[in-house]
Formats: C-alpha cells, sequence, structure tokens
C-alpha cells in the first residue's frame, strides 16, 4: 500500500477522510473534533502524503458516503479498497461486514458464524477495531452477544456507532434490525 494522496470531504456527521493509491483506497477515516483535527490524524497515520484533488473513483466514493451519512441507503460495496495491507483473516471478516447493509446488524458470532469460523467472535471484533475502511466496512453495522453496542474505535466511540446506526434507519425503538 503506497498512498498517493488523500482528500477531507464534509458530511453530515463532520469532515470524513479518504486516502487512495494505485489500487484503489487504502484508508477512510470518520469524523474528529473538526476538520484539522480529522486532517492531523490522516498525516500522523501517513506522514508525507499529500492532501490532494482525487480521482473521480474516489470523488465518487466521497460523493457516495456523503449520501449515505444523510441517510441514503447504498451499500458503497463496490467501491475499490486496496486490499494490500489487510491480513486474509481480516479481509474475510471486511469482506462478510460489506454484506450486511445499511439500516441492518449482525453480532460478532453471527458474523464469525457466517464466515464458517464458529467460536471466533472475539477475533472477528478485533480484526473490526483495525478496520482501515470505515463507513466503507461498516464495522458500525456489528454488535456484541444480545446486540450490545460492543466496542467502536472510530472517534467518539460507541456513540458514534449508535449514531450511524441512527441515520441508517439500524435502530428502531432502540433495537437494532437484524440482516
Amino acid at each position: 500500500m503506497r498512498a498517493r494522496g488523500f482528500t477531507l470531504f464534509d458530511t453530515a456527521i463532520g469532515a470524513c477522510a479518504l486516502a487512495w493509491g494505485e489500487s484503489g483506497i487504502v484508508a477512510a477515516w470518520l469524523p474528529e473534533a473538526d476538520a484539522e483535527a480529522t486532517r492531523q490524524r490522516v498525516r500522523r497515520r501517513l506522514p508525507g502524503v499529500p492532501e490532494a484533488a482525487p480521482p473521480a473513483e474516489v470523488q465518487q466514493a466521497a460523493r457516495r458516503i456523503v449520501a449515505l451519512l444523510a441517510g441514503g441507503t447504498d451499500d458503497l460495496r463496490d467501491v475499490v479498497l486496496d486490499w494490500s495491507r489487510v491480513p486474509a483473516f481480516h479481509r474475510r471478516v471486511y469482506e462478510a461486514a460489506r454484506a450486511v447493509g445499511p439500516g441492518r446488524t449482525v453480532t460478532y458470532g453471527e458474523l464469525a458464524q457466517a464466515l464458517g469460523e464458529p467460536g471466533s467472535a472475539r477475533e472477528v471484533g478485533q480484526a473490526l477495531g483495525r478496520n482501515p475502511f470505515p463507513i466503507l466496512v461498516p464495522c458500525h453495522r456489528v454488535l456484541a452477544a444480545g446486540h450490545r453496542p460492543g466496542g467502536f474505535s472510530a472517534p467518539g466511540g460507541v456513540d458514534t456507532k449508535f449514531r450511524l446506526l441512527q441515520i441508517e434507519g439500524g435502530l428502531s425503538g432502540g433495537e437494532p434490525q437484524l440482516f
């Protein structure tokens, strides 16, 4: 993974960021407290990578994320990601998570079962905690046993997770909707 550039873009929840390389999007960021804090987080993770005008496919991905975070239903599953630095098990977890559409949720255990790895809920959670592509790999749609929130490593933690689920319509009367 060699990032060529990154861009910030405004959404209904704040400034998100995408970084790209030759093989697709290499990373995504949810908003920090403000755009400058998001920019600094990107620069810490990708030192020396310039903020630049994104290529057309990254612009399109950003527009689709903006629409999703405004209440749209795009699953973003076809956005091209650069998997070159993602361990094989994590990639399987991320691809399975991408199958959980907006407004739906699944538990870590159910995702592990779907992967043919029963008993690996903890490993699924650890992989999702290292997700370099939040929103594009919708880790916010994966809950703990009993459909409790579990953790969320993005800025704002579980509050952000629930905010994303509310935007997507995944919280009905406070209860997540299963996929």
